[in-house]
Formats: C-alpha cells, sequence, structure tokens
C-alpha cells in the first residue's frame, strides 16, 4: 500500500484543485496541503506552482506522478495477489475492439485450456479508455492497435496487420483499382472517436491531404460487426484491420478496395505500466499468447 500523502498527491494531479481533492478524499483543505508540504520538504523539491491562476506540475512533480502512479498500480495488484485464496490465478487485461473481438477468443480458449490455473478477464474498449484503466490499475495490460506513447509504457511487439479499405462485394469498387480521393463521393463509415482504428485512417487521411469531412457522407458506428453489415449491403465503404475483415472477405460478403499506393501495415502492442514490478509476469503472458497465435 502506498503512503496515504502520496495517494494525496495522485488525486491533486488528477483533480489540480485543492477544495475539490480534500472533498474527494473526504479530509480538510489544510489536510491537503500538509499532505503535499510533507512530499516537497521529503524530496526537497517543489512539485506544484500556479501559472494563470491554474495549479501546475513542476518538473519534478512529473517525475513523482510517473513514479506514484505506477506504484499505487503496483500496490493494488500485490494486495490482490496475496489475498487470492484461490488456485486459480486471475489476469485481468484490454483489448481493443478488432483484437478482442478477432484476434484473441481462440488464444483465450486455447490458452485456459493449456493452463486451467489461469483465468483471463479480457475487457474490451478503445485505445484511450484502456490506457487510462492501465494508469488506474483496473486492469494489468492491454494489446492494442493505436498510438500511444512509447516513452511512457513498457511494450512488445504483439504482431504487424494490414490495414486496408472495404467495400460491398457488389460494389463496382471490388473490381477497380482505384485513387483514394476517388472514394469521396461515397458515404464513409467509421468508427468512434478514441479508437485506434479510427486514429490511423485519421493520420493516412492527413498524409494524404484529406480528412473525414473530405467525404460526401460520413456514419460513426462503434461495432465492427454493424459497420462490416453496412458495407456488405452497400451503404458506403470503411476501413479497417484485415484481421478483422478476414471473415467476411471469406465468405465474399465484402471486398478489398484496390487502392493505388495503399500498402499499410500498423503494430499491435502488448502494453503495461513501464517499470512495473510486474513486468516479467506480463512478459510471461505476451510469449504465451504469441505462441499460442496460429
Amino acid at each position: 500500500m502506498i503512503d496515504f500523502r502520496h495517494q494525496t498527491f495522485l488525486e491533486l494531479c488528477q483533480i489540480k484543485n485543492y477544495t475539490k481533492t480534500a472533498e474527494k478524499l473526504h479530509i480538510t483543505q489544510p489536510t491537503v496541503s500538509q499532505h503535499i508540504k510533507h512530499l516537497e520538504e521529503y524530496y526537497g523539491v517543489k512539485l506544484f506552482n500556479y501559472s494563470s491562476k491554474k495549479l501546475n506540475l513542476t518538473a519534478a512533480g512529473k517525475k513523482l506522478y510517473h513514479y506514484t502512479e505506477r506504484m499505487s498500480a503496483d500496490s493494488r495488484e500485490i494486495a490482490k495477489t496475496i489475498s487470492n485464496k484461490s488456485s486459480k490465478q486471475n489476469i485481468k487485461f484490454g483489448a481493443t475492439l478488432s483484437i478482442g473481438e478477432f484476434v484473441m477468443p481462440d488464444i483465450l480458449d486455447q490458452a485456459m485450456e493449456e493452463n486451467p490455473e489461469l483465468n483471463f478477464d479480457m475487457l474490451v474498449e478503445n485505445t484511450a479508455t484502456l490506457l487510462q484503466k492501465l494508469k488506474a490499475g483496473e486492469i494489468n495490460f492491454a494489446i492494442l492497435e493505436g498510438f500511444f506513447d512509447k516513452t511512457k509504457y513498457g511494450y512488445h511487439l504483439f504482431s504487424r496487420e494490414k490495414f486496408i479499405g472495404i467495400c460491398s462485394a457488389e460494389s463496382k469498387l471490388s473490381s477497380e483499382k482505384i485513387k483514394l480521393d476517388e472514394l469521396l463521393d461515397f458515404r464513409l463509415i467509421l468508427r468512434e472517436s478514441g479508437s485506434g482504428t479510427r486514429e490511423i485512417l485519421e493520420q493516412i487521411l492527413y498524409t494524404n491531404n484529406l480528412n473525414q469531412k473530405s467525404f460526401a457522407k460520413t456514419l460513426e458506428i462503434g461495432n465492427l460487426n454493424a459497420i462490416k453489415a453496412l458495407v456488405s449491403q452497400g451503404k458506403g465503404i470503411s476501413f479497417m484491420y484485415q484481421a478483422a475483415a478476414k471473415r467476411d472477405l471469406e465468405a465474399d460478403k465484402i471486398s478489398a478496395l484496390k487502392i493505388k499506393n495503399f500498402n499499410i501495415e500498423r503494430e499491435f502492442n502488448f502494453v503495461y505500466l513501464k517499470d512495473s514490478v510486474f513486468a516479467e509476469e506480463y512478459r510471461k503472458y505476451f510469449e504465451l499468447f504469441i505462441n499460442l497465435r496460429t
């Protein structure tokens, strides 16, 4: 368990207000101030300053926040591990939608069959949400399809995956080789903001001097199966990882767009808190998943 003054520091970092932090922790504002003063005296540095009436972390404060955040997450995991009286080992992790729905099910099924002592609990969310839950210690690790700051996390490359455009198998686009900007008259069906698939598409469009508003119509949906169903019905085009479209492509429900100069691959990464005391244990799960992937 981390020191209660460090817990106060973490809350103040997130809330950025002494009064609201006191209310959240059910203590007085002077007590919050005393906790921060104690830490500043202990470390011999100033942790916060005010700029334009806003409370900001100093450079030293940012370093302490990074380490305290990691210690807090590790502390919760240590408590769960020690108090677990079951012979089963519970591992809670996150996966983004494409990975959680189309890559991990077969891997988890085989992993638990071969390792009955392991009990996996997979949370499927977008990249932004999973990173937040990782920092909060609510999940042990995450397998992400999106961008993240590699300087702030420990990670291992899980795989490289093709990113493709898709259309209805009945569409004239299914047999034509086209340029990216020739798709602008079609409805673009895309994932919600914060998803890894959406971020990658936005980056690709940006490098081609385009954005989602360049398309005649757009439709935003948070479910990949719903997106593929609409595309198969000729309601628009979309972009996603080939792994997520594989079964529908094989069933000839949809077709991969043949876009000129469009050969995109992106990383799937196994991500955990940097410098975590559980880093070696997490690596074992990474190796287990990699070895079981077909």
